[in-house]
């Protein structure tokens, strides 16, 4: 159901393009905004490890320098299995983790100094297999898609803004052009974040089935969302969005202004978890 739900919003990025496209950029527009976006995004998921690793300010580290941790990852990974990935601690207190890299072969697991203090052995195993299973669905790619898609929608409605749009349908109705141009960008982000916090609940799903207990990953999420909102981290708001919870509390949101959120609510999260582990 989890994937039925990505693939609707994905058809619905996709349709977006084309309607924005043909409402005010033409297709020749249409088409440019999607390679630039494309080119953009590309780049940032080539060398996304390296810029989200120096935005939080981590450092590799190796079995010899935190034998526990990358022991946990080592024996987590084996049972999803993945290859070995990079391991990184950031020196945070905030307790917070996030994965990252283009593919399970170039895949990072990062973890804060916070949560490896606050956490108890078998929580902060749920949290590295929520990580592995962001790695394991290959979300990184997922997310630059829908990250390319979004981007085209946004351009091109800036060039229709500052150049003028033009159709290549002689019958086009200016007024939906104009409509077009305000509502198409706004409706692509709500759903690149509907796509994100869908990708949440499966990481949870699967990241329960890899370290075994959905209880030990429902408890890690609470005691990260408190730590959260308890502890400030300074870190860029393009890179937020991979932590397994929101690190910039401002953007933990619930109730109905969840949906202007890339993860769901904590406590949907857990619940999900419960019903999982019943």
């Amino acid at each position: 159901m989890n994937n039925i739900k990505v693939f609707v919003l994905m058809a619905g990025l996709t349709g977006l393009v084309i309607a924005i496209g043909g409402s005010l950029g033409g297709s020749q527009g249409a088409t440019i905004a999607l390679l630039l976006s494309a080119a953009m995004n590309f780049f940032m998921y080539w060398g996304s490890a390296g810029m989200v690793l120096r935005s939080y300010g981590a450092q590799v580290v190796s079995a010899a320098d935190a034998p526990e941790l990358y022991e946990m990852v080592d024996r987590l990974r084996q049972r999803a299995g993945l290859p070995m990935p990079t391991v990184a601690i950031a020196p945070h207190d905030q307790p917070n983790a996030f994965a990252t890299g283009r593919n399970p072969e170039h895949a990072v697991v990062c973890v804060t100094q916070g949560i490896m203090r606050s956490l108890s052995k078998d929580e902060l195993e749920g949290v590295i297999a929520h990580e592995l299973a962001h790695i394991k669905n290959r979300d990184m790619l997922l997310q630059t898609m829908a990250a390319t898609m979004a981007g085209a929608i946004s351009n091109l409605a800036q060039f229709a803004f500052f150049f003028g749009g033009r159709s290549d349908d002689e019958d086009s109705n200016p007024v939906a052009g104009i409509v077009m141009l305000i509502v198409a960008p706004i409706a692509a982000m709500l759903i690149q974040f509907a796509i994100s916090r869908q990708r949440e609940f499966k990481a949870d799903a699967v990241g329960a089935e890899i370290c075994g207990r959905p209880l030990a990953l429902a408890g890690a999420l609470q005691k990260l969302e408190m730590g959260a909102r308890r502890i400030p981290m300074q870190v860029a708001p393009s890179a937020a969005p991979l932590a397994i919870v929101n690190p910039l509390a401002a953007f933990n949101l619930r109730g109905a202004s969840a949906w202007l959120s890339t993860h769901p609510p904590t406590a949907e999260r857990v619940a999900a978890l419960q019903a999982l582990a019943r």
